[in-house]
């Protein structure tokens, strides 16, 4: 009881969300792999550093602002907001890092959320600890949680182990508060849920289409993502982000 006080005490000095206005509606993109397919694994989940990069100057040019998480609150605040997440923490989203040092400018900030898998941190072809701290100070990266393990958690019987221990391994790193849980899947339900609001802020699932805020019970640990694959043009890509 008094460590769920302390953590929610934590969480009492961040921005809490607040209601999206009804009109607003917020593209929230998933990737996962930010690298030339190499044959090994589903090809759509792969998307090239060079269709990547063009994509964000897309954002660039068309006046978006890339959110993060912490950033709720400027939702209804900034121009054309954006979300983009990744999800499993894969080394080779170091690229998406270069890519947005190198496409920063005095009036465009890249930001994104990679959701790291905790207890795979480390691991061949898995963002190490001090890649993650790195991207974490850097600003324009912010480490959220994609569970301890990637159980489905609907299924999992240890549910606290998978979002409260991953969520302590990732602020030893960062030092800073995990506040948003992408649930593996994207599967989730009212117990997942439940226990997810015990130590988080928002969850985030794989239904896809933009948020928008209709006031329904527990909607910012429902919220919505689009993939971006291997195969989407960038025709594709303005469809899915220009939804006002």
């Amino acid at each position: 009881m008094i460590r769920l006080l302390i953590l929610w005490i934590g969480f009492a000095v961040l921005p809490l969300p607040n209601m999206v206005s009804a009109e607003e509606r917020v593209p929230m993109l998933i990737y996962h792999s930010i690298a030339d397919y190499s044959g090994t694994g589903s090809k759509e989940l792969y998307v090239t550093p060079e269709n990547f990069e063009n994509q964000m100057i897309y954002l660039r040019e068309h006046g978006f602002t890339l959110l993060t998480f912490e950033q709720w609150q400027e939702v209804s605040k900034v121009k054309k907001p954006i979300f983009i997440t990744f999800d499993d923490g894969y080394k080779n989203n170091l690229t998406v890092f270069s890519i947005f040092q190198k496409l920063q400018t005095r009036s465009f900030k890249p930001k994104g959320t990679i959701f790291v898998i905790s207890d795979f941190i480390g691991r061949k072809n898995r963002l190490s600890s001090e890649e993650i701290k790195q991207m974490s100070d850097s600003g324009l990266i912010s480490i959220q949680s994609h569970t301890a393990t990637h159980p489905d958690l609907t299924k999992s019987a240890d549910l606290s182990y998978e979002l409260k221990n991953s969520q302590d391994k990732i602020k030893r790193i960062t030092g800073r508060q995990v506040i948003a849980l992408a649930y593996p899947y994207g599967n989730t339900n009212r117990e997942v849920i439940a226990e997810t609001k015990k130590y988080y802020l928002f969850g985030l699932t794989t239904t896809p289409g933009p948020f928008v805020s209709t006031g329904i019970r527990d909607e910012q640990y429902l919220l919505p993502r689009t993939y971006v694959k291997y195969s989407t043009s960038i025709d594709e890509f303005a469809k899915i982000v220009e939804v006002n």
